[in-house]
């Protein structure tokens, strides 16, 4: 029989529908019932797509007998990290500080008030490897609360405490000092030192996809023409996109590669890298002309509307990793297959420039498809890899989580607006609007606050966290500088307006949570970027193109207030305050702001060479004349022809009409004269 999480709207939470444990969502009434039961809670957060959440469910979560125990001593609670981000912050940072790791599935025993006295990730059925099994573990959490429960209440205290302030104290101030010039060298030299040379990206194994540094280091090469910047992005664009990490069937890149070599990934596709990784190979063409990353760049946005874009114009979460019981089944080919496929001829060519070998470069015999180098016959190229592609889809394809996160889907309207014009693919540019209007629509309260996430065109009663909104008004801008509609600047007013009034922290930045929101043991304020950008570095972003739109002094304030809240990350950690300092960036450069006043069946040459020549974080607006949106104040038509006008540092150029004109203004970083 079903259990409560039946009526959930998290495809993760309907994955755990069918488990005899006794689960409850997150909310009032669980806490409530583990308050009257006086019964400790157990904690399980994970996502739809993650692989070893799936395995504990399956060897703990659906056995009979762990679930009866469960059951009988504690108060069961299953949370989608994607869903309760805040939640899954809380006690992540609890995690971390009583393990010192992290990671999914996440495993926490809570007191009756919510405070954590044990957390742990994955636990198996059976003791291995130094590691208790999770029947063992929850055996003792429960003597512990039985017998020893001042002590239990003890350590919960403790953490809390070690955590913070509690659920209504203020943070503090991390740095007063900014992020300037200075800051922005150390941080490229930092980064140049932890730089892996020979694979590139940064770190040993398992090795993530670095999307928001790579656009702060795009963003300083083009500021500074520094190449050991460029070539740090060119050298790691160009090693993911040729590795197992890439689809090289069907283009979108996996999550992490579990080696430095990016040659086998782990294969959940997530929408947050695939939406920034966009951003970044679109940028690297755009800076430098390399054809690669223009084709990964087509490819990935490709992706993004054909395995993720749902029915109701928004975009799926992810592409889970295994299909069949096994990771990679989907992705994976053994040189048979590819004969079988392709015939001798085309099969042993194949294999042999896809790096499938026969003993297999991943799993069972299978290797993962890599393109090292580009086929010396690219027609042959394409007929094989139309033909692999065909054949792929008799096998299983891998369960897609088809909830649509605000943020994420933020990420890939600002993605695919921009690609849609660099690219001249019309097709993009329409689907980025499409899933800003949904936002707008079933995401939007009629107070306009933001709904984090919704699923089949229902809105969930999960309220937006910090980086729904700066990732939703950042791409409300770029739909905005597409379409020439002010609405959308209207609407991203409206979100930033709710953050300065719900979220800013008196101390300076911002809280992950509005201040109405539902109070837990702490109020999360993580400055930190992860996979995607920090609720912080999100809405800096987004004030930062804000205030360049508008001028408005207020909002520019706000932007200063998230960097310095963020300065000292960026200082001493800067691979994780990636954006934080591509938002520096772009305030070092000015940052460039371009209005190209037009008709829409005109201005489109212009509007493609602006966004060619801006660097990164420029602010590109193409509108009709009369545009109601200050950037376009008193700005017409010369010689009754489409015009750019090019500003910088509050310092505006003359207006030109001419692609060569305005490259060259753009060339030489809009600089007075």
């Amino acid at each position: 029989m079903a259990n409560r999480l039946a009526s959930a709207t998290s495809p993760y939470l309907l994955q755990h529908a069918g488990n005899p444990v006794d689960w409850w969502e997150w909310g009032p009434e669980a806490l409530a019932e583990a308050k009257r039961r006086d019964t400790p809670i157990l904690l399980s957060v994970g996502y739809a797509a993650c692989h070893w959440c799936h395995v504990m469910a399956h060897e703990s979560f659906e056995d009979e007998d762990t679930a009866a125990f469960m059951n009988a001593h504690f108060i069961n609670i299953k949370v989608d990290r994607e869903e309760r981000p805040d939640i899954d912050a809380v006690y992540m940072k609890a995690t971390q500080a009583m393990t010192g790791q992290g990671g999914w599935p996440m495993t926490c025993a809570l007191t009756p008030l919510g405070k954590p006295f044990f957390a742990g990730t994955y636990f198996p059925p059976e003791p291995r490897q130094g590691m208790p099994s999770f029947s063992q573990v929850i055996q003792s959490l429960a003597d512990a609360w039985e017998n020893r429960r001042h002590e239990v209440e003890k350590v919960g205290a403790e953490v809390v405490e070690h955590l913070g302030t509690g659920a209504d104290g203020e943070g503090t101030l991390l740095s007063k000092s900014g992020l300037d010039a200075v800051a922005l060298d150390d941080a490229a030299r930092s980064l140049a030192g932890q730089y892996d040379t020979e694979a590139g990206g940064f770190g040993a194994s398992p090795k993530f996809p670095p999307s928001m540094i790579l656009e702060f280091l795009l963003r300083y090469a083009h500021r500074t023409g520094s190449t050991d910047a460029i070539a740090m992005v060119g050298h790691t664009c160009n090693a993911m996109a040729r590795g197992g990490l890439y689809d090289q069937l069907a283009g979108g890149f996996s999550r992490y590669s579990v080696d430095r070599f990016w040659r086998v990934p782990h294969f959940e596709k997530m929408l947050y890298d695939n939406a920034q990784l966009l951003r970044v190979y679109l940028h690297l063409w755009r800076q430098d002309g390399d054809p690669l990353a223009r084709r990964i760049a087509q490819e990935t946005a490709q992706f993004l509307l054909a395995e993720l874009r749902t029915g109701e114009g928004g975009f799926a979460s992810a592409l889970d990793a295994d299909s069949d019981g096994h990771e990679g089944t989907y992705y994976a080919w053994n040189p048979e297959q590819l004969r079988e496929v392709l015939g001798a001829n085309d099969g042993n060519w194949a294999a042999e420039l896809l790096a499938v070998t026969p003993t297999g470069t991943f799993e069972r015999g299978f290797s993962t498809l890599q393109l090292r180098n580009d086929p010396d016959d690219p027609a042959r190229w394409e007929r094989i890899r139309a033909a692999l592609r065909e054949a792929r889809t008799t096998r299983t394809y891998p369960a897609r989580d088809d909830k649509i996160v605000a943020a994420w889907n933020g990420l890939a309207i600002s993605g695919l607006a921009e690609a849609g014009v660099l690219l001249d693919e019309p097709e993009f540019t329409a689907a980025a609007v499409a899933a800003a209007e949904l936002l707008a629509a079933l995401h939007t309260t009629p107070e306009g606050r933001l709904i984090r996430t919704s699923r089949e065109g229902k809105a969930s009663v999960n309220s937006g966290v910090l980086e729904d909104y700066g990732c939703v008004a950042e791409a409300y801008i770029a739909v905005l500088g597409v379409t020439g509609d002010a609405v959308w600047l209207d609407r991203a007013r409206a979100l930033l307006d709710q953050v300065i009034e719900h979220f800013a922290d008196p101390g300076g930045g911002f809280f992950d949570t509005s201040g109405d929101a539902e109070s837990l043991v702490m109020r999360p304020k993580d400055v930190s970027d992860n996979a995607s950008p920090s609720g912080a570095s999100a809405v800096t972003a987004a004030l930062v193109a804000f205030a360049a739109v508008t001028g408005e002094s207020a909002y520019l304030a706000a932007a200063e207030s998230g960097l310095e809240s963020s300065a000292e990350v960026a200082r001493q950690v800067p691979r994780f305050a990636g954006w934080s300092l591509a938002s520096a960036e772009s305030l070092q450069s000015g940052p460039l702001e371009v209005a190209i006043v037009g008709p829409a069946d005109q201005r489109g040459v212009l509007h493609r060479a602006a966004l060619h020549g801006a660097g990164g974080g420029a602010i590109v607006i193409a509108g009709d004349e009369g545009l109601g949106i200050p950037l376009f104040e008193q700005r017409g038509l010369v010689d009754g022809k489409p015009t750019a006008y090019v500003c910088k540092n509050f310092v505006c150029q003359r207006p030109v009409a001419s692609v060569d004109e305005l490259t060259q203004l753009l060339a030489f970083g809009a600089t007075t004269s």
